[in-house]
């Protein structure tokens, strides 16, 4: 079995397990899921050190990260809100609520930010105190596993990159606590793993672990960096 036919198998798995226990919705296959217990898993990770000390926050655009984003706006904090797939050249939606007028958990939403944010370059971008990724599977020494897309990986290795993501920088996810498995995950060498797990009822503390330095080519297709604009100019701009 192939690396990726091993993550797609724990992906079903917890999927499976989610919609049984009426924990996601039947449509949560193939997506980072939303689930029972979300609003509970932000205000947990409210409570924690490195949220509180947190000024600019970077975001996945999933309803299951609604709260958390809805709660840094809240708290006054910056918010930089992935545009789903890295669909266009500037990647990021910037949300800063000193200049929103709308409610944050509207202005959190995906639909509402491509509407009303405007979207960001990584060159315009501020550095990053805390990221906060979907998952569908995470182990407690932090390994991930997402969707499956691998944009997550893309996100953080290209801010890795412009030094706007470093080692004093905390990632975090927030799941529900079925989707916490006491296993192996397995691992490829472009993935990153998260420092914090919260779930509706805990905090885990993932140990210390190395981060990829970037991104790592060799693991994307050609197909991908095609529909990827900026990853696409890279290559235009640097043949070799």
């Amino acid at each position: 079995m192939s690396l990726d036919e091993e993550k797609n198998a724990v992906r079903e798995r917890v999927w499976s397990a989610l919609i049984d226990g009426e924990i996601s919705a039947p449509d949560a296959r193939g997506h980072i899921p939303d689930f029972l217990g979300s609003d509970k898993a932000a205000e947990l990770l409210a409570s924690t050190s490195p949220w509180r000390k947190a000024r600019t926050v970077k975001a996945n655009p999933d309803t299951a990260q609604l709260w958390v984003r809805a709660r840094a706006l809240t708290e006054g904090k910056v918010l930089y809100m992935a545009v789903p797939k890295i669909a266009t050249i500037e990647p990021f939606y910037f949300i800063d609520p000193a200049n929103s007028s709308l409610p944050p958990a509207q202005a959190a939403s995906s639909q509402v930010a491509s509407e009303a944010s405007p979207r960001v370059g990584i060159e315009e971008m501020r550095p990053i105190d805390l990221v906060v990724c979907g998952t569908v599977a995470v182990n407690q020494k932090g390994v991930r596993l997402g969707k499956g897309a691998g944009y997550s990986d893309i996100e953080v290795g290209l801010l890795i990159e412009a030094g706007l993501v470093t080692d004093q920088t905390v990632i975090v996810t927030t799941v529900h606590s079925l989707q916490v498995l006491d296993e192996e995950i397995p691992e490829g060498e472009h993935d990153f793993r998260v420092d914090l797990i919260v779930t509706e009822m805990d905090v885990i503390t993932c140990p210390p672990h190395h981060r990829p330095n970037g991104l790592i080519w060799s693991r994307m297709s050609a197909e991908k960096i095609a529909a990827i604009p900026i990853l696409s100019a890279r290559v235009k701009n640097n043949p070799n």
